[in-house]
């Protein structure tokens, strides 16, 4: 079973990352936010939307638009592939790190969308 990490940021408000069943990071949230409350609702939105998502890969010329909720495979400025889960509403709510093949990134789709499935929610430790 995959499992939300939450953790508290420095600057204040919470990060969310994902980590498959052996332990490895496979994704996480676009930005800080503000409450513990609303770090949940988030993961449920990428809980939701990645089971359901299209995929679009922009790395492909002439590629099809498709609808949210959708991962975009593209390259960044290194050319490494990379995805990120937008939600029905066009948000970013997920993102990957950089894969040097297509094939790793496509896997890493794979991962996300079977590890959402009954995922713990880890919390942070207050001190």
């Amino acid at each position: 079973m995959g499992k939300f990490i939450i953790k508290a940021a420095k600057s204040g408000g919470f990060t969310i990352s994902l980590k498959a069943r052996n332990g490895e990071v496979i994704g996480v949230g676009g930005e800080v936010i503000n409450t513990l409350t609303a770090t949940k609702n988030s993961i449920a939105s990428i809980i939701k939307n990645a089971q359901i998502a299209n995929v679009e890969d922009q790395t492909v010329e002439g590629f099809e638009t498709q609808k949210c909720p959708k991962f975009e495979i593209y390259l960044d400025k290194k050319g490494e592939y990379r995805f990120r889960l937008k939600a029905r509403n066009g948000e970013p709510i997920l993102s990957s790190e950089g894969y040097k093949a297509k094939p790793s990134c496509r896997k890493g789709i794979a991962s996300v969308q079977k590890n959402v499935i009954d995922a713990a929610i880890v919390e942070p430790v207050e001190e």
